[in-house]
């Protein structure tokens, strides 16, 4: 989503208001709008006349490979003439997704940056865990910023390459939380909201001592439990078979 950050305050505009309704809603609106864009775009960029014509010659050949069990020559043949048609339909379908494609991903990005994991709340302790290299020895001290406070030791033995400390903010607010390994400082910022609202929970470092520092968020579950990734998936997959049925897309 970096390469298109410059589109956020955009797609805030346009999609910021579902972050405020339940994410389920949320991301079957989202399925409902891209499924009917792709479709339209499908149908207006695609010679709709011979796409019926190569869906119903695939058809009628799938059928006839079926009466064909006995006769395997006669049905490579029919195999054949089927997989070349087929392979027609679906260059005709590879156009659309020159239009659809960089939409989508945008949108996608979005979405994960937004619904991915659930906000740190006010007043709500959050745990973040440094990863070390392999070998890495010695004590790291997290220093939390003014209106943040550290539950528990600030200081941690390092042991099994990792280490989790425990913080709480009061209010919302973006936090630089420091933390201090063999005399160097890194931070972390972690955004503190009342609203659906988070930061990148990992900060890669890999700088051969330590690897990573990744503010521990809960996953966000929208259908049955599921990720918005794979609730969409099923939501798409429904809203477009109603939709390009409805408009007699083939």
């Amino acid at each position: 989503m970096a390469l298109f950050s410059f589109l956020d305050p955009v797609l805030n505009v346009l999609f910021g208001w579902l972050l405020n309704i339940n994410p389920i809603l949320a991301v079957l609106i989202l399925s409902l709008v891209l499924s009917l864009l792709v479709t339209l775009i499908y149908k207006f960029t695609t010679n709709q006349s011979l796409m019926k014509t190569l869906k119903e010659e695939i058809k009628a050949l799938q059928q006839e490979m079926k009466t064909l069990k006995n006769d395997p020559a006669k049905m490579m043949e029919v195999n054949k003439r089927a997989m070349e048609t087929n392979m027609k339909y679906m260059s005709q379908s590879f156009r659309p997704m020159l239009f659809t494609f960089i939409p989508v991903i945008i949108i996608f990005g979005w979405l994960n940056a937004h619904l991915a994991f659930e906000p740190i709340h006010p007043g709500t302790p959050f745990d973040i865990t440094v990863a070390f290299e392999k070998g890495a020895l010695g004590n790291i001290t997290a220093i939390p910023p003014d209106g943040m406070t550290v539950q528990g030791d600030a200081t941690h033995v390092i042991q099994d390459g990792s280490t989790t400390f425990t913080f709480k903010a009061l209010q919302p607010g973006t936090y630089p939380v420091t933390f201090e390994f063999n005399d160097k400082p890194y931070v972390k910022d972690v955004q503190v909201a009342s609203e659906r609202a988070y930061l990148a929970p990992e900060l890669k470092v890999n700088d051969g001592a330590i690897t990573s520092i990744t503010t521990v968020h809960e996953k966000t579950k929208v259908l049955f439990g599921l990720s918005w990734l794979w609730s969409y998936i099923i939501f798409s997959l429904i809203c477009s078979m109603v939709i390009r049925k409805v408009l007699k897309v083939y």
